[in-house]
């Protein structure tokens, strides 16, 4: 009976190690808490993310600083914090020379965590677009070098060209969700995106030419009242959101997935000719997003994890060789959503 049933523990092994034959060597580096949107600094030896961990006394997200090898090999291992214990933080990238990081920060509005949205009736998940988020730089050590963005209204979701001479961020100073671009000292701030709907998540491809990025249109009466209702209350519905790629000035814009339901978190492959993602579109029930992989012109999708209900925030490192993302795998039953990291598999 023993025999037996490790057989068939194997087999399954066996098969989901077949499922995911793009990730091998998959190494957990945290554990427990919320840790999500993990980027590699551009020597692939760190990365900075976003992290609510009960158990360092953190209310919200806060921004940290991990040593890959480190945290290999050291469960009990505590990166660095770089935020400054304030506010709300959120998406975290390494500036050129690996010496500061960017993040956005609510904690110029107040030293408080925003509230989260309330729930609703019918269910209907939502993100809050807090007004008080702008853009910041820090040093290794959590010192604010720089203050990026100053207008009223939400600046967040920056990333950094693989070049290291522009910055793209998501923003509501022209009264929508719409992507822009600046270069790395925060200066010639120009609009990329124009179109009614939230653009966000933004990534510049390997040549710094492109970029990727979610995207929401609505287009009937109706969703377009919601969507409009609902960013006057600093509020977004991510349910409905598609993967598209432009130039790095806006122009050439294309819509890459045609999948229906919530497409998000896209990342360019290391050779620049597909994109990695997260989605639910094959899930009934919502919430089971895993990895996909396609072709700039949207065919050839292939999934690419199958553990767990929660694949998300792919990155690949700079040299190539590595794939980072958050994952619930391996949490024990609780809601804990962790970063692996594990050799790419071309």
């Amino acid at each position: 009976m023993k025999n037996s049933i490790f057989a068939i523990l194997l087999l399954v092994s066996l098969a989901v190690t077949a499922q995911e034959k793009h990730l091998k060597n998959i190494h957990q580096l945290t554990f427990g808490g919320d840790n999500a949107e993990a980027y590699f600094s551009f020597d692939s030896k760190n990365l900075s993310f976003q992290c609510n961990n009960p158990k360092w006394d953190l209310k919200c997200d806060q921004i940290f600083n991990l040593d890959i090898d480190k945290a290999a090999k050291d469960s009990t291992y505590r990166p660095t914090l770089i935020s400054t214990g304030l506010g709300r933080t959120t998406c975290s990238y390494f500036m050129p020379g690996n010496k500061q990081i960017l993040y956005a920060s609510t904690h110029l509005g107040s030293k408080e965590c925003p509230p989260n949205p309330e729930p609703r009736a019918d269910h209907k998940y939502l993100w809050a677009i807090y007004p008080d988020f702008d853009i910041f730089v820090a040093d290794l050590k959590g010192n604010i070098v720089k203050q990026l963005t100053d207008l009223p209204g939400y600046d967040a979701e920056a990333t950094v060209s693989p070049d290291g001479k522009k910055i793209v961020f998501t923003s509501t100073r022209n009264g929508d969700l719409d992507l822009y671009t600046c270069d790395i000292d925060g200066s010639n701030v120009k609009q990329v995106t124009n179109q009614l709907g939230y653009d966000g998540g933004a990534f510049f491809s390997p040549d710094s030419k492109k970029l990727v990025f979610r995207a929401s249109r609505p287009t009937t009466p109706e969703d377009i009242k919601e969507y409009k209702e609902l960013l006057a209350q600093g509020l977004v519905m991510p349910t409905n959101m598609e993967i598209c790629v432009c130039n790095a000035d806006g122009s050439d814009f294309k819509q890459v997935t045609n999948l229906g339901k919530a497409n998000w978190a896209p990342f360019f492959t290391p050779d620049g000719k597909k994109i990695i993602f997260s989605s639910n579109h094959q899930s009934g029930k919502g919430y089971d997003f895993h990895l996909f992989m396609v072709n700039l012109d949207g065919t050839g999708i292939e999934q690419i994890t199958s553990v767990s209900y929660f694949n998300a925030f792919p990155m690949f490192s700079p040299d190539g060789k590595k794939l980072v993302w958050s994952s619930n795998r391996n949490n024990h039953g609780s809601h804990d959503t962790n970063l692996f990291i594990a050799d790419w598999v071309k």
